[in-house]
């Protein structure tokens, strides 16, 4: 049995981010994540990625992300059950949660936040002929290491921000990047649409539209796709056809915990993120509430405020005083701590 103060469901961005803030309080945190490392789909899906609205960082790659916050976290001593499905979950009378996970792990704590991300997950695929026998042999779904594309010829399908993003990353490292989309409008950021075609201009990209995939050729693997575009059929040899078209998203065993769902999300409370059932907060991309933005920004938010009313559970009756980190510095559970400096100290007390 492993007993905490927290349990995270979930060990992406917002996961990792939830244990600096309640090692922040002194609570002590225990993630769980079906993936065999932490990240979530930023060290999965997409670890090479560029992410632009973090702050502080004009761009970082999604695996460096996940680094910085490995590294912010380590002073907390975070344990983790990785590779494992939190399955089930029980709260006894006394207000304290066990979670289960698919290969028996049981965990203990008073606060169980899920960070679960979209749930599992898995690519929306074309109806093509021939699509499982090119998978693995010229057609993918996920780019982990775009350097298997350099110089290549890669055919990229879809019209949304992730469609848009990579085919500007892999023009910038000198693959031959074709992108199709079925309709004339993107329905990226406005950036990167303008990225794209300021690169079709410069003849870097090759931009196909309104046009979609019809056929692919080969034969033990992928050589080439029919695009039917105004009417025509044209034939493009390639290397490689990556159909980005989005996940489809499941909360998997998290439904069946007698949770408020809704368009397959959390309901949640906007004052700290808790759930219908007092004690579980949702945070991040796996809970919904008006105005909801999935960004890992927000889930950042979320799990602060849930950090504070997570306190409060765990130490009832006892008062705790807000202290900026310029001020009262951070305190490790190593031991260690990192102090503000001195300058900044006398100045705020001034």
């Amino acid at each position: 049995m492993i007993k905490t103060d927290i349990i995270i469901i979930g060990a992406g961005p917002t996961g990792l981010f939830t244990v600096f803030e309640a090692g922040l309080l002194k609570l002590k945190c225990h993630l769980i994540d079906a993936l065999a490392q932490p990240g979530g789909q930023c060290s999965e899906i997409y670890p090479k990625k560029p992410i632009y609205d973090i702050p502080a960082y004009p761009e970082i790659l999604a695996g460096d992300l996940t680094d910085k916050l490995l590294e912010q976290i380590k002073q907390f001593e975070p344990g983790f059950t990785l590779g494992e499905r939190a399955e089930k979950i029980i709260k006894d009378h006394d207000g304290i949660f066990t979670v289960t996970t698919n290969k028996g792990t049981q965990h203990q704590a008073p606060v169980v936040a899920i960070a679960g991300g979209l749930g599992s997950f898995e690519p929306r695929k074309p109806q093509l002929e021939k699509l499982e026998l090119f998978e693995d042999n010229g057609i993918e779904y996920i780019i982990k290491d775009p350097e298997i594309y350099r110089n290549k010829k890669v055919v990229i399908a879809g019209g949304g921000d992730s469609a848009l993003d990579w085919s500007i990353f892999l023009a910038n490292i000198n693959t031959d990047v074709t992108l199709v989309h079925r309709r004339n409008e993107f329905r990226g950021a406005l950036d990167s649409v303008e990225k794209a075609r300021e690169l079709k201009n410069q003849n870097k990209i090759k931009i196909i539209t309104p046009a979609e995939i019809i056929k692919l050729n080969g034969n033990s693997s992928l050589e080439s796709v029919t695009i039917s575009h105004n009417g025509n059929e044209e034939i493009i040899e390639v290397d490689h056809f990556i159909p980005l078209f989005g996940l489809s998203p499941k909360l998997g065993p998290i439904a069946n915990w007698d949770l408020e769902i809704e368009k397959n999300a959390i309901k949640v409370d906007t004052y700290d993120y808790q759930t219908n059932i007092p004690g579980i907060f949702a945070i991040g991309d796996v809970n919904t509430y008006p105005g909801k933005l999935k960004l890992i920004l927000c889930g950042f938010h979320e799990a602060t405020l849930m950090c504070q009313s997570a306190y409060k559970i765990i130490n009832p009756g006892k008062k705790y005083v807000l202290k900026y980190t310029t001020v009262s510095g951070i305190d490790g559970f190593d031991g260690s701590r990192k102090e503000a400096p001195k300058a900044v100290v006398q100045a705020i007390n001034e």
